[in-house]
C-alpha cells in the first residue's frame, strides 16, 4: 500500500493523498461521493485498477475534506466545488506536479469541468467517467434525478448506513457477491459519517455546471456505460456535445464504477487518450495452491431454517473463513452463495486453513467440504483461471462432509509438513484429462 501523506490547505484543514508510479505524467482521482485511501487498496479490483492507471502516469490520490483519512469538518462546512478545486491545487503543490490530468467519476466530474475551465494552465485534460452537469431534472434538464428519488436515496442512507448503500444502481453486476458488498459497505463506513454523507448527498444534489461547459479549453474525454443505472448515457452525452471538442466513448455494462465490469476497457480508453497509445493488460501465469470450499447440504439447510436464519448462518460461517484466510495468509478470490474459491503460496497452509474452516464452522451446525490442488493459474486482476482452478473445483465436489481432499500433487509437495493423508482413489474428473489419484487429510 503506497504510503498517506498530509497537505495543509490555506485554511489550515488537512488533505490526505498518496501517489503511486513515476510516469511521465501527473493523473489526478478524482472520486465521487466519498472515499478512503487505505480501505480503497484493501478491495482487489480497485487496487488493480490503481495499479494499471499508475503505469503510465504519476497517479496522485486523495480523500476530500470531511471523508475518507482527510480532516473531518462540521456538516455545515463541507467542501463545495470551488473548496474541492482548492484542495486539488494544494495536493499539486505539495507533490511538485505543475501540470496534470484530472480523471473525475461520477460527482468528480463537474469539479473537474470546473477546474479545467479555471485552471486550464494547470490542466493538460480531463477524463470524464459516468459523470453530469447537473444532479437533479429541470425543464430544460431531462436527465437528472427527481426531487422524489434524490429523498428516497437519503431515507435509504439514514437507515442503511453500515451497509452496502448504492450498490444495487452502482455495481448491479457484484450484487451477489458476498465479499465485494462487505468491502463496499466497510469502504463506506470508514469514508464518512452518516451525517455527513447525506449533507453531501444534498450538496451534490445542486451541482450544475452547464453554464461552464463551453468554457472548457482542455483535451475533454467523456466515458459512460450505456446501461448506467446511477446516471443515465443521456448525462454524459451532453457533457461531450456542450464541451468544445470533447470525445465520447460509449461503453457496454450497466455499472457505475469504472473499475467493476470491464476497467480494462476504461483504462485503455485513458492511456490512448492520454498517451496515444493503448497496450492490453498481460495476464500473469503463477503457482498457487487453490482451495474451495462449500457448505454440505446448503440447499435443504436454507429452506429448513427460512431466509432470514439462513442469512444469519451464511454470515457466521463467512466470518470463521475470512477469519481463517487471513490467518494462514490465503487470499479470497470469489464467493458464491456458500462458496469460497481462494489461493495460497503454499499448499501446507492451505491444508491448514481448509482443516482450521472446517473446525471452526461445527459449532455453527453445519459441515463444510474442501478441495486443494496446486498447479499453473493465469491471473488477470484479482481473478484467476486456468486448468488448476478446474480441478480444484472438482476435487472440492468429490470431498465428504468436512473432509478435506487433496490432489496427488499437493500431498507430494508437502512431505516433512507433520501432515497424514488418505488414499482415496482413483477418479475421473469431468472435463480434466486422465485419471486423478485423491487424497483425505487426516484431521488428528
Amino acid at each position: 500500500m503506497p504510503e498517506t501523506r498530509y497537505a495543509k490547505a490555506p485554511d489550515g484543514v488537512s488533505i490526505a493523498y498518496q501517489v503511486v508510479g513515476d510516469g511521465p505524467r501527473d493523473l489526478v482521482w478524482v472520486p465521487g461521493w466519498i472515499s478512503h485511501l487505505e480501505a480503497a487498496w484493501e478491495e482487489p479490483t480497485l487496487a488493480r485498477f490503481f495499479e494499471r492507471l499508475a503505469s503510465f502516469s504519476r497517479l496522485i490520490l486523495f480523500d476530500k475534506r470531511g471523508t475518507g483519512m482527510s480532516d473531518r469538518v462540521a456538516v455545515s462546512a463541507l467542501p463545495t466545488l470551488e473548496v474541492r478545486m482548492s484542495d486539488v491545487l494544494t495536493v499539486c503543490d505539495a507533490v511538485g506536479s505543475e501540470r496534470a490530468a484530472l480523471f473525475g467519476v461520477s460527482e468528480g466530474a463537474p469539479m473537474c469541468v470546473l477546474f479545467g475551465a479555471t485552471y486550464p494552465v494547470r490542466t493538460t485534460a480531463i477524463v470524464l467517467f459516468g459523470g453530469y452537469a447537473r444532479r437533479l431534472v429541470a425543464s430544460d434538464y431531462p436527465w437528472g434525478d427527481t426531487r422524489d428519488a434524490l429523498e428516497a436515496f437519503l431515507d435509504q442512507i439514514t437507515e442503511g448506513w453500515g451497509g452496502p448503500v448504492g450498490l444495487d444502481v452502482r455495481a448491479p453486476s457484484r450484487i451477489n457477491d458476498e465479499r465485494f458488498r462487505a468491502n463496499w459497505a466497510r469502504y463506506l463506513r470508514l469514508g464518512a459519517s452518516p451525517a455527513a454523507v447525506r449533507a453531501l448527498t444534498e450538496m451534490n444534489s445542486e451541482i450544475d455546471v452547464r453554464p461552464v461547459l463551453d468554457s472548457v479549453r482542455v483535451p475533454a474525454l467523456v466515458l459512460h456505460r450505456v446501461g448506467d443505472r446511477t446516471l443515465p448515457l443521456e448525462a454524459g452525452r451532453y457533457l461531450a456535445e456542450h464541451i468544445p471538442g470533447a470525445r465520447m466513448v460509449e461503453l457496454p455494462g450497466e455499472d457505475h464504477l469504472p473499475w467493476i465490469g470491464d476497467p480494462d476497457r476504461v483504462i485503455e480508453e485513458i492511456e490512448e487518450f492520454l498517451t496515444g497509445a493503448r497496450r492490453h493488460p498481460e495476464h500473469d501465469r503463477v503457482l498457487a495452491t487453490v482451495l474451495f470450499t462449500d457448505i454440505v447440504g446448503s440447499t435443504e439447510r436454507a429452506a429448513g431454517l427460512g431466509d432470514k436464519a439462513w442469512t444469519d448462518l451464511l454470515q457466521a460461517h463467512h466470518r470463521v473463513v475470512r477469519d481463517q484466510l487471513t490467518r494462514y495468509t490465503g487470499r479470497e478470490v470469489n464467493t458464491s452463495g456458500d462458496g469460497f474459491l481462494a489461493t495460497f503460496d503454499g499448499p501446507a497452509r492451505g491444508i491448514r486453513c481448509a482443516l482450521a474452516i472446517t473446525d471452526g464452522v461445527r459449532p455453527l451446525g453445519i459441515d463444510v467440504r474442501a478441495g486443494l490442488h496446486t498447479g499453473e493459474v493465469e491471473v488477470e486482476g484479482s481473478e484467476i483461471r486456468g486448468l488448476a482452478v478446474h480441478i480444484g473445483a472438482r476435487i472440492g465436489a468429490l470431498a465428504r462432509a468436512g473432509e478435506v481432499l487433496v490432489s496427488r500433487t499437493v500431498k507430494d509437495l508437502v512431505v516433512g509438513s507433520g501432515l497424514s493423508f488418505a488414499d482415496r482413489g482413483t477418479f475421473e474428473l469431468k472435463g480434466v484429462p486422465d485419471a486423478w489419484q485423491l487424497y483425505a487429510v487426516d484431521h488428528s
